[in-house]
């Protein structure tokens, strides 16, 4: 998707400036406002309110709401406060007060936002200023629960890259060595009559025929069968995903699913066992039995060994990000900071899936021996599981396109629920299905990246962004359930990736001090001395943290990167100058290519 210009804008941010603020290419100023917007933006209302700020008391401004954020800057600060959010962060909108309410700054709006913000506006009784307000946030913040399209569909900035060409299943599949004598391509689920929550393409064992797949998709939860993410270049031994079995209270067995396990482990080469690895705690896969789920016996897969790695559901890792934000938004309380941090147990989830990730990793690459991984459904934990152990084992997924590729293939591909525990355009903000589940993978990686900061190519803004639009509604590229929902949407047609926008602009999302290095597994320590508070995105909001300033060399080498652009730009107008001279001019001795030659070697 060509473009001639890049947009420069950060859509998430809270900014304090003392003056006029000129925005990169890519947002506008209207004419006679002083409200940023992107192409297919449009304003919808505005209105005088008091920003109730919890670093430095009121704040009075306007706000203006557009399709796409809310929008407020102070008209007596110095300097001017502006705050900056895109609808798609509001999880909640309560009204404040009524008629009868009588302090100061009683009546108004509550926001409560997924990006661990809180917003207060207080607003005039006269006029039904609020009841306007609330209506149109109402229906712009949600648009699903009204029947509208999210902004991503009236996006209309233009790129440099297409972000949508990041992934090509096939193409990722032939970079792992696959198809095989032992492995093959299937396009059974090429509709999705199949699994509607499994990507169309997948790999499974040689010797098994599609018969035998939807023999062991009955057997499966949601029918996702066992199928290969990924295989080890030199142990040849996979790692494979899938949803439980319906074993049931009665210990149902199905000699089809039993078999293809035996399958998949034949098709290691070795003569080990298969390992499956159970993300969820014991006791609550026993109890899934009652609901007709369960795990795999001893009794009926006597080739296999199975472990649990004792990892929460998504209704403790929702309360216990609610318990995290309690504690770092608005204020946080340094007397108590480290019991209070320990009693979240955010960082003690976050190490159980570390070290989860650690074990499939370690039992493919030095046990040589192929690994099942699956929770309840294989959408949350199996997806954390898989994608990092990846991570840890393959260095092409520790590069920014690697990355992205991981994102799209284990998260997006294979069926995370991303509008379910987000809750995209949805008003329900108690929906039991909403969870944090993306954003510990993130969290995860990041501290991956502490732990080995020249092992991956991007920077910790490049997971901010991805943090960022996973909420923002820009972009297609986290809406929906399943990529068959996806493509019954024409998201790819109709929307942007947000890879688009991150490709475009590389330097800003390049780790400066990155080494490459093929085949090197890392493998972080998940322990709770090594693991800490990613501050710069939790507490990222209150000003009075101080957050990580950028390194000097890293300042540097950005710097340097503008200077090298901007010389490359002046060499290019160079070359076309030079070209038109010496097309007006047959005397001329000097070609182009000698031209910008000369010009290099003095660079």
């Amino acid at each position: 998707m060509a473009s001639s210009s890049t947009p420069k804008y950060n859509s998430n941010s809270l900014e304090s400036s003392s003056g006029k603020r000129t925005l990169k290419d890519g947002t506008n100023w209207e004419q006679n406002e002083e409200i940023p917007r992107l192409p297919g933006e449009t304003r919808v209302t505005d209105k005088d309110v008091i920003y109730m700020c919890p670093f430095n008391g009121p704040v009075k401004g306007r706000v203006y709401i557009t399709n796409y954020r809310l929008y407020l800057r102070s008209v007596e600060n110095d300097p001017v406060v502006v705050l900056n959010v895109p609808l798609g962060v509001i999880s909640r909108i309560e009204k404040m007060g009524g008629a009868s309410s009588r302090g100061e700054n009683s009546y108004g709006l509550d926001i409560t936002c997924k990006d661990m913000r809180n917003l207060r506006f207080a607003l005039k009784q006269e006029g039904h200023s609020r009841r306007d307000i609330f209506e149109v946030l109402t229906k712009y913040a949600f648009p699903q629960s009204h029947n509208l399209l999210f902004f991503a569909f009236a996006n209309e900035e233009k790129f440099s890259e297409n972000g949508w060409m990041v992934y090509n299943p096939m193409s990722e599949y032939r970079r792992q060595g696959l198809p095989n004598d032992r492995w093959r391509v299937t396009f059974i689920n090429e509709h999705y009559g199949l699994c509607d929550t499994y990507p169309s393409l997948l790999v499974v064992p040689y010797n098994a025929t599609d018969d035998d797949l939807k023999k062991v998709a009955a057997f499966r939860s949601r029918n996702r069968i066992p199928v290969l993410s990924w295989i080890h270049p030199e142990t040849q031994a996979v790692i494979m995903r899938c949803s439980q079995p319906l074993v049931g209270m009665s210990g149902k067995r199905n000699k089809d699913d039993e078999r293809y396990l035996d399958i998949i482990r034949e098709a290691n080469g070795q003569i080990s066992k298969l390992t499956i690895y159970d993300a969820r705690p014991n006791v609550n896969a026993v109890a899934n039995k009652a609901t007709g789920g369960g795990y795999e016996s001893e009794d009926a897969y006597p080739n296999a060994e199975l472990f649990f790695l004792d990892i929460h559901n998504i209704h403790v890792m929702r309360e216990s990000l609610k318990k995290l934000k309690d504690i770092v938004y608005p204020n946080v309380e340094e007397s108590h900071w480290l019991s209070s941090l320990e009693s979240t147990h955010w960082l003690e989830h976050i190490k159980l899936v570390l070290t989860g990730a650690i074990q499939v990793a370690d039992k493919v690459s030095s046990g040589r021996s192929s690994v099942l991984v699956h929770c309840s459904d294989g959408w949350d934990r199996t997806a954390q599981l898989t994608s990092l152990a990846m991570l840890m084992l393959d260095s092409y997924y520790r590069t920014i396109e690697g990355f992205e590729v991981l994102v799209q293939k284990e998260w997006i591909s294979f069926g995370h629920k991303f509008a379910s525990r987000i809750g995209h355009g949805d008003k329900n903000h108690a929906d039991a299905d909403r969870s944090p589940i993306f954003l510990q993978f993130i969290d995860c990686v990041w501290q991956m990246s502490k732990q080995f900061p020249t092992g991956f190519e991007f920077n910790e803004q490049f997971l901010i962004t991805i943090l960022d639009h996973l909420y923002s509604c820009r972009f297609g590229t986290f809406l929906y359930n399943s990529e068959f929902l996806r493509e019954k949407e024409k998201v790819t047609e109709k929307t942007l990736s947000l890879w688009s926008l991150i490709n475009s602009e590389k330097p800003k999302y390049t780790n400066p001090f990155y080494t490459k290095e093929l085949n090197r597994a890392l493998y972080p320590v998940a322990s709770m001395r090594h693991l800490e508070l990613w501050v710069n995105y939790y507490i990222r909001w209150n000003p009075r943290i101080r957050q990580q300033q950028p390194n000097p060399v890293e300042q540097r080498y950005m710097e340097l990167l503008a200077l090298r652009d901007d010389y490359i730009r002046r060499l290019e107008e160079l070359q076309i100058t030079s070209n038109a001279k010496i097309s007006n001019s047959s005397a001329s001795s000097a070609s182009p290519s000698q031209m910008v030659s000369h010009l290099q070697t003095h660079f």
